[in-house]
């Protein structure tokens, strides 16, 4: 394509049914914010079209906020990003007067004008807009429409002679009108020059005191794509519509991920960020809850109720049922749980054991570790082939600060021992069960450190309350 091509963006509302302490188009929806999506869908046809736009967004309530939670997406766009204030949010034609006052908007053919809260668009569908208008150049712009069973409050478009098309508002509908259930969605590809010469003389003579958009398409040439589904122009104004694009996406996911090979055993009960990787071969089991960037290598299974956030887990682990991960990074081949936590800043190698109520933090286990039960392991490296037994403890905080521990390779360490930090335990040593350890240990060596055990015959009944069926 020869064309220039601009987008405007309007991500200028408040968003007051939402409910929310948040503009509305951060409102949070699958581990993002709901206007990542259609920049996610921008990035996917400037690839389509091969094409870099001049990228607008208007701004207006909690404008600087906005502006600074996407200044990140400047370094992921081919295209150039900038951003328009609109202090008064006046409708649709206010906004984009707003947006053409930045000249570098005028120095497009055309201008596709999207809204900041339609999460479910796809670059596919608007790649269709671009097609059909190099198709027809003799026309000043499309709008993209779709049919309804409930158009209340949707603008309807009137089909005209000459294939012309006009946009007529809710509120200013007749009775008649009303019935038409072919109904605008908000998406535009217009001449830029039309545009400029539109919004400079807009009135808003009105029901709503408001400067309509769609007056424009009274102006021009136009003429609406009538697109099979409405799915994807779905408008996010309150909770219930969030939850539903919520689910709609969570679908689309959960389909994608089992036509590539993952097992999914039930998706209505699964909860699933957008940015969530799934390798083939892996297999989710119910209630799990994955988040974040969490990555799910082939072969790795995730039990029951799992909780994983930010993670990455490798081929052919095993998480059991009830574990809680958050910022760690597991190879091959480890089992964890079932009730196991790991905490950020943990790293295990392959092959390593984490039992039932194991809780590690921050530290690093080598190949072949075992933790089987009962035990904290934090601000700790542990060497290959260890084995950590039930019950053991790092004490490492003093109050004040956290301290290191350092274990190395082959060490065994019986049940309910304690390793007091600072301290170093070499490599091949034993320590026995029920020690507290506060010295560093060279390898090879053995450990013991309990209090003398003493026994004294027939004492015991000192310390027995009597039993019921004893006098």
């Amino acid at each position: 394509m020869t064309k220039k091509y601009g987008i405007a963006l309007l991500a200028a509302g408040k968003g007051t049914r939402l409910k929310l302490d948040c503009p509305k188009v951060l409102a949070p929806l699958l581990g993002q914010n709901l206007i990542d999506f259609i920049f996610e869908q921008i990035a996917q046809l400037e690839k389509k079209l091969k094409l870099n736009f001049q990228l607008g967004v208007v701004v207006g309530h909690k404008a600087a906020e906005v502006q600074a939670y996407l200044e990140k997406w400047k370094s992921q766009l081919d295209s150039h990003l900038q951003f328009c204030l609109q202090d008064q949010q006046l409708g649709t034609a206010h906004a984009l007067q707003c947006f053409l006052q930045d000249k570098d908007h005028l120095k497009t053919d055309y201008t596709l004008i999207l809204c900041g809260d339609t999460p479910l668009l796809t670059a596919d569908l608007l790649n269709v807009m671009f097609e059909r208008l190099e198709q027809a150049p003799q026309l000043d712009g499309l709008i993209a429409s779709f049919q309804t069973a409930q158009p209340h409050g949707y603008g309807r478009i009137l089909r005209l002679a000459d294939h012309k098309v006009a946009i007529v508002e809710e509120k200013e509908a007749s009775e008649e009108q009303k019935k038409i259930t072919e109904v605008n969605s908000g998406v535009y590809l217009v001449k830029t020059a039309l545009l400029e010469k539109f919004v400079k003389n807009i009135n808003n003579k009105n029901q709503s005191g408001e400067y309509y958009l769609t007056d424009l398409f009274e102006q021009g040439n136009f003429t609406a794509h009538l697109f099979e589904g409405s799915e994807e122009f779905l408008g996010v104004n309150d909770q219930q519509q969030l939850q539903l694009a919520r689910k709609i996406l969570l679908n689309r996911k959960v389909q994608q991920l089992r036509e590539q090979g993952v097992y999914i055993e039930d998706s209505d009960s699964l909860s699933l960020d957008w940015q969530v990787r799934i390798e083939k071969g892996a297999q989710i089991y119910s209630q799990a809850v994955l988040k974040g960037k969490t990555v799910i290598a082939q072969g790795a299974r995730i039990g029951e109720n799992c909780y994983i956030a930010d993670s990455l887990i490798g081929q052919d682990c095993e998480i059991l049922p009830f574990s809680h991960l958050q910022q760690v990074q597991v190879a091959a081949s480890c089992t964890i749980g079932p009730y196991a936590r790991l905490r950020p800043g943990t790293q295990l190698e392959s092959k390593v054991k984490i039992g039932n109520f194991v809780e590690v933090k921050k530290s690093h286990l080598h190949q072949g570790v075992k933790v089987s039960h009962l035990s904290y392991v934090g601000d700790a490296e542990v060497g290959e082939q260890s084995n950590l037994g039930c019950g053991f403890i790092t004490c490492n905080y003093d109050g004040q600060q956290k301290h290191q521990t350092q274990i190395g390779k082959k060490t065994f360490i019986g049940s309910d021992c304690q390793v007091i930090a600072p301290i170093k335990i070499g490599d091949s040593c034993f320590i026995a069960a029920g020690s507290t350890i506060n010295k560093n240990l060279e390898s090879g060596s053995f450990a013991i450190a309990r209090s003398q055990q003493e026994n004294k015959k027939g004492l015991a009944a000192k310390f027995l309350p009597p039993r019921a069926d004893q006098d």
